[in-house]
């Protein structure tokens, strides 16, 4: 077994967070909600890549860059290979194939088809819709305005269908749920496209052209170049569909991979514009995450792209100041330039901004941790000066710049700042109203002058070297508990001579969901939906938290050499 390979003791990367999936291709992206949540919040400490990625043959031919990617031997097979993974089938069980076979959509798509068939007395068989989900296919996503993948481009082998299908192209013109498009030309060949209306409201376009039939999920996506349109996220020329329809392989060098062997059952490809939830601008150095499936199990796969300057990659500094207990954390390196813009945009000035841009060092890491909410991260960075007078004061005004909220109670509309200053340490912190704060307005000093029904204490303090931040001032505080060494950090737990840019611990991570799935479900307003939660999701989040904890590794002297890199993520159990 290679060494990224997910052993039966180790859970996939594909992990429990199946439900928060795209409506029509939910697969994909098992258990990235994750690692979407991690490197979100690293946005401010990474810049520009070193160089731009080269223009791809699917940009040239008018075609948006995937946001996902599925290549499979077997559409119909995917639900039950990620099941192959005893994590998964002790968390998802025989429901989440359940869901996936009798999902509106797919229903609707198949009862429509049917009826066409009955209707016009084709003679194709009542198990055609299964064969043909049963075929070698790539799916390419795009996320929706909600951020979801959402949109799919369908390229498909019909094998031995493609004699099966062509009759449906006889009654487009004469039924109400079928009907011509448009044409496309596929070398000196003229190909229909066909458009499929199905449960009322929603349509595809779909068309086939010898052993390759391509659906596009979404008909406002398509557009011709040669009639002046203009193309948008998520868009497909009618040259990119041609382009398909000839056997072009337009995904694969998207995310930077070679075509699939024969030997790789299942490839899962996720772009960081999905996990990074807006954030990828400033953390270049991410580009993606995969899955593979082959003889021996599932393999996780970590992209990156090389920076200018490119620091080693060096994340023990971050593991020794972050507190132990953490449910999920991730470190990433720091570029030699930062994203000076975006601290002049947050209230420095120029001269501050590349005063602390240039202080910047080392690593910076993420975790969350179960006493805390999943909106309240602790933030750890290394900064190249330990003991800065001018330092501290471009920090305090930065923060005091860039924290806070209108507060109409108060003078100035804002709590002050409060700074102390003890040994090695210089805090700063300002109360900050927020109904999604973990203080009741009652225990505040001036529970009048809170707008609302809560609030936060937002921290930022700086140790000796090391620069720590939460909208949760308890992480902060235990983290200098941590750095002062009255509380044990989280590199005790870790393996001491690997390179761990991720950290996940089930037992903490599922205390952590469970507070956050049952506040946001009161009892007393949401009673049917809280009691689905305690009786179908609470009973796997306690199967998540039996599993062990455990580390992902990159093998070691990893360091990206130019775009998309791929690196092997071993699991490593603690």
């Amino acid at each position: 077994m290679s060494d990224n390979t997910i052993s039966p003791a180790v859970p996939s990367a594909a992990g429990a967070p199946a439900t928060k999936t795209s409506r029509r291709w939910p697969a994909l992206v098992i258990g990235l909600c994750l690692v979407a949540g991690v490197v979100g919040g690293l946005g401010w400490f990474l810049h520009k890549p070193k160089a731009p990625p080269a223009e791809l043959a699917s940009d040239k031919l008018g075609m948006s860059r995937p946001d996902g990617l599925l290549e499979t031997h077997s559409l119909s097979q995917l639900p039950k290979d990620l099941l192959a993974v005893p994590f998964l089938k002790e968390t998802l069980t025989e429901d989440f194939v359940f869901y996936y076979e009798a999902h509106a959509d797919r229903l609707g798509l198949i009862g429509s088809l049917r009826r066409i068939i009955y209707e016009h007395d084709l003679k194709l068989q009542d198990s055609l819709i299964e064969q043909l989900f049963d075929q070698p296919a790539d799916v390419a996503l795009w996320r929706g305005a909600d951020g979801r993948l959402k949109d799919f481009l369908l390229v498909m082998d019909r094998g031995g269908l493609a004699k099966v299908l062509e009759p449906l192209a006889k009654v487009a013109l004469d039924d109400t749920q079928l009907s011509k498009l448009s044409e496309v030309k596929v070398g000196a060949d003229a190909v229909t496209l066909y458009q499929l209306t199905y449960n009322a409201s929603k349509s595809l376009v779909f068309a086939s052209h010898g052993d390759k039939l391509v659906v596009l999920s979404n008909p406002a996506k398509l557009y011709d170049p040669e009639n002046g349109a203009s193309e948008d996220t998520g868009s497909v020329s009618t040259k990119a569909i041609a382009a398909l329809l000839n056997g072009d392989k337009l995904f694969p060098e998207a995310f930077g991979l070679p075509p699939r062997t024969p030997e790789v059952k299942q490839r899962l490809s996720v772009n960081s514009s999905v996990l990074a939830m807006g954030y990828q601008r400033f953390i270049p150095n991410f580009a993606g995450l995969r899955f593979d499936m082959d003889d021996k199990g599932w393999h996780s796969f970590l992209a990156m792209d090389e920076l200018e300057n490119q620091p080693d990659f060096d994340f023990k500094p971050i593991w020794q100041a972050m507190p132990m207990g953490a449910s999920a954390c991730v470190a990433l390196p720091l570029a030699a330039e930062q994203q000076k813009p975006l601290l002049v945009k947050l209230g420095a000035d120029d001269a501050v901004a590349q005063a602390l841009t240039e202080h910047m060092a080392g690593a910076a890491g993420l975790c969350w941790y179960a006493d805390s909410r999943l909106y309240t991260p602790l933030l750890v960075a290394s900064l190249n000066d330990d003991a800065s007078a001018k330092l501290d004061g471009d920090l305090g005004n930065l923060f005091g710049s860039m924290v806070g909220a209108y507060e109409g109670n108060v003078a100035d509309h804002a709590f002050p700042v409060v700074e102390k200053q003890e040994g090695q340490t210089h805090q700063w912190q300002r109360q900050v109203s927020s109904n999604f704060g973990p203080y009741q307005a009652k225990d505040a000093e001036q529970p009048d002058a809170i707008t609302g029904k809560a609030f936060m204490r937002v921290s930022l303090a700086r140790h000796g070297s090391t620069l720590l931040f939460s909208l949760d001032d308890k992480l902060v505080d235990k983290a200098l508990g941590t750095l002062d060494k009255r509380f044990p950090p989280l590199a005790d737990v870790l393996p001491k001579d690997l390179l761990m840019p991720i950290y996940f611990g089930p037992d903490s991570m599922a205390q952590l969901m469970q507070q956050e799935t049952l506040d946001s479900l009161p009892q007393d307003m949401e009673p049917v939906f809280y009691n689905a939660a305690q009786t179908y999701l609470i009973p796997k989040l306690r199967t998540l938290g039996g599993y062990g904890k455990y580390a992902l590794t990159l093998p070691k002297g990893s360091e990206p050499d130019g775009h998309w890199q791929w690196l092997p993520l071993e699991w490593k159990a603690l």
